[in-house]
């Protein structure tokens, strides 16, 4: 049990979480929409502080960064749960557990490691970073934030892989150790984020510029999902907004969807569509533009 950051208590032994965008309020014994921020007895706790369900080293390419450390390998570490429900999610094994079950079978879940031992992990592998990422990191953030702190110390670099729906209140608190990111811009549209992802689009907009304007490293990705976001009405509006408000030199990542989760009926993504997203980018004037998955 690790006591929350970023709450306010209310009346009636309730709580509001102020870790993402939903702000949940939460009654005694329940949880929040992540599924992993419960209400005790009027104080909020992390369940998932130190339960580490995920952790590899992968290339930093992976995450996908392509202009950040290139050619370097990441530490890459995730707990349970996500504050989103996206329907096509790829690692809803993990992101999605956290809602079904009791907060004594969360804490269950993933293996017990220390700040500490996080940081030593990387520096044994020889990893000059560490990401935080697989599933979303605003909702272990307290433990993240323990882990960036000390590698900051270490002289290692830090990176979030987002859906970027974390509060001011978060950015503030992880950007003085914050090197990197790279924020999924799923679609431009408000119907798609409530019906796919169950969030809005307008927060994610305003920390994208919020992100880029404290000079954090920035790099966005967009999965095309067809009949969801892959108009070229929609791809083109992503690669203006990218353009105007955060820089023609922020890499655009456009990839491919393949069938999972719920989403199982919906067919892979056509090669040609990505190079589509590819060329629109182009035309609009972003100079790094990326296909993924294909």
């Amino acid at each position: 049990m690790h006591e929350a950051l970023l709450y306010e208590k209310q009346e009636n032994k309730k709580v509001r979480c102020n870790a993402c965008n939903h702000r949940c309020v939460i009654a005694e014994s329940r949880r929040g929409i992540c599924g992993v921020r419960e209400n005790r007895d009027g104080k909020l706790y992390s369940l998932v502080y130190g339960k580490i369900i995920a952790e590899h080293i992968d290339p930093i390419e992976k995450k996908p960064l392509y202009h950040f450390m290139p050619g370097s390998f990441s530490l890459s570490i995730a707990t349970a749960g996500c504050n989103f429900r996206c329907l096509h999610c790829q690692n809803a094994d993990i992101s999605q557990i956290s809602k079904q079950g009791t907060g004594s079978s969360i804490q269950e879940l993933g293996e017990n490691k220390t700040p500490e031992k996080i940081v030593k992990h990387a520096l044994d592998n020889k990893c000059p970073s560490i990401s935080y990422t697989y599933t979303e990191p605003t909702i272990f953030v307290e433990f993240a934030l323990d882990c960036m702190k000390l590698a900051k110390e270490e002289g290692l670099r830090n990176v979030w892989v987002s859906n970027g729906y974390m509060t001011k209140e978060t950015l503030d608190l992880i950007a003085p150790y914050l090197d990197a990111a790279n924020i999924d811009l799923k679609a431009f549209s408000e119907d798609f984020y409530q019906q796919v992802c169950g969030a809005k689009l307008k927060p994610i907009l305003e920390n994208l510029i919020e992100i880029k304007k404290r000079r954090i490293w920035l790099e966005i990705t967009t999965l095309i999902i067809p009949g969801k976001n892959d108009s070229e009405k929609e791809l083109k509006q992503i690669a203006e907004f990218i353009k105007k408000k955060l820089g023609s030199d922020t890499p655009w990542h456009v990839s491919r969807f393949f069938p999972y989760y719920k989403m199982k009926d919906v067919p892979p993504t056509p090669v040609e569509k990505v190079y589509q997203a590819v060329e629109i980018g182009k035309s609009v004037g972003l100079k790094y533009v990326y296909a993924g998955n294909v």
